[in-house]
């Protein structure tokens, strides 16, 4: 018996397959049959308690008695195969915990500056015209037409990659994201261990080249980035790159496109701050983040100890009525407690700033430009667990 079934008799035991197809198409009514047992339920498909209240999950990610490091007692060495890619997660601020996450945190949010994030704006706005103008007559896919390029390229030209890259690091990126889907299998780790060898050569590559011949760009401002006399290594900046490339679209692509998906059944067309944060809350692109015990603790009626792993559901927390009146009605005016899309705590989203500006800038120009945009298909989600994105979105305008 593992030690989290100790405490079944505690608490609501439940089972969900998370690649099933009614789950992926709509994991919600899971999530309400979860959460009426209280904050905390025990998933017996990934033998870990989850936090499905917005008030647990919301605590849960702040307190630093959790975190996202592996405790060294309950880390074991990764398989051989798989040994190059959690070489590259070795140095990711996303899976480190103080002193070494502060320090590198500190780094890049010297350079991923407010200033420099606003200034992009403009950049947006022209890239989602020069999209739209290359529209076909016919129906077609909006993901692939222009929620998938839109942050791949704004993330190039923020790191100062060159864009005709964009497809071989969407390509890359994908393949290594895969590694925290449900549905993983061989083939996907071994896909994702060749891509990360691409993508550290690649990367590695043009660290050199800002090395000889800085530029204005954020990779230029990485390299220079000190902290108290520090200064990031090739392999943190490496990581550090892949990272903000990773994060800095395949998040916002399912933002994007879940985002249209909503405003079109809902026939919405105004897009503002609000709607935006209501877009991000009501169909997230994460739905679960865990955390590791950092020592015994009781919260919520479950006694944590050392070691134990807890699933934050994002996406359950952020349908939770205590928090949010009539939970699963999309209202673009809505107010309330702050999501918990990008997290928080210490790991809120560095690119939460961005990633609301692109969304903004890229679904108020679609919008303006294309206001009969209707459904040509029934949507479709893809099996992507922990995440939740269209496989495809048809449209026709």
């Amino acid at each position: 018996m593992t030690r989290a079934a100790v405490h079944l008799a505690r608490m609501k035991s439940l089972s969900q397959n998370p690649t099933e197809e009614s789950f992926v198409q709509n994991p919600y009514p899971f999530y309400d049959r979860a959460r009426p047992a209280g904050d905390l339920f025990f998933w017996t498909d990934y033998d870990m308690h989850c936090a499905v209240s917005h008030r647990a999950v919301s605590a849960l990610l702040r307190d630093r008695r959790f975190g996202r490091e592996i405790p060294a007692e309950a880390a074991t060495p990764p398989p051989a195969h798989l040994q190059p890619f959690y070489d590259i997660e070795a140095h990711s601020m996303l899976e480190l915990e103080p002193p070494r996450h502060t320090r590198l945190r500190g780094l890049v949010l010297r350079a991923f500056t407010t200033r420099r994030i606003a200034g992009l704006a403009p950049e947006i706005d022209a890239l989602a015209h020069q999209l739209i103008d290359g529209f076909p007559e016919s129906d077609f896919d909006i993901i692939d037409a222009f929620a998938k390029p839109i942050p791949v390229i704004i993330i190039c030209r923020l790191l100062g990659v060159p864009e005709e890259h964009a497809d071989e690091l969407l390509s890359w990126s994908n393949a290594m994201v895969a590694m925290y889907q449900a549905r993983r299998t061989r083939q996907i780790e071994d896909d994702a261990v060749a891509a990360t060898r691409a993508f550290r050569d690649f990367v590695t590559d043009y660290i050199a080249r800002k090395r000889k011949a800085p530029a204005d760009d954020l990779l230029s401002q990485l390299i220079a980035a000190e902290e108290q006399g520090e200064k990031l290594s090739t392999d943190e900046l490496t990581t550090t790159c892949i990272l903000l490339l990773n994060a800095g679209h395949e998040a916002t692509v399912h933002t994007l496109g879940n985002g249209i998906k909503t405003l079109l059944e809902n026939g919405h067309r105004t897009i503002s701050d609000t709607a935006v944060e209501e877009i991000i809350r009501y169909d997230p692109p994460l739905h679960m983040f865990t955390r590791w015990a950092y020592e015994d603790v009781t919260l919520f009626d479950h006694e944590f100890k050392r070691g134990d792993q807890i699933g934050l559901l994002l996406a359950a927390a952020n349908r939770d009525a205590a928090a949010y009146p009539d939970p699963n009605t999309f209202d673009p005016s809505r107010k309330g407690p702050q999501n918990t899309s990008f997290g928080g705590g210490i790991h809120f989203c560095v690119g939460a700033p961005l990633a609301r500006l692109e969304v903004l800038h890229a679904l108020r120009v679609l919008f303006e430009r294309c206001p009969n945009l209707a459904l040509a298909q029934p949507p479709r989600y893809a099996d992507l667990y922990h995440f939740h994105g269209l496989e495809r979105l048809m449209v026709r305008h």
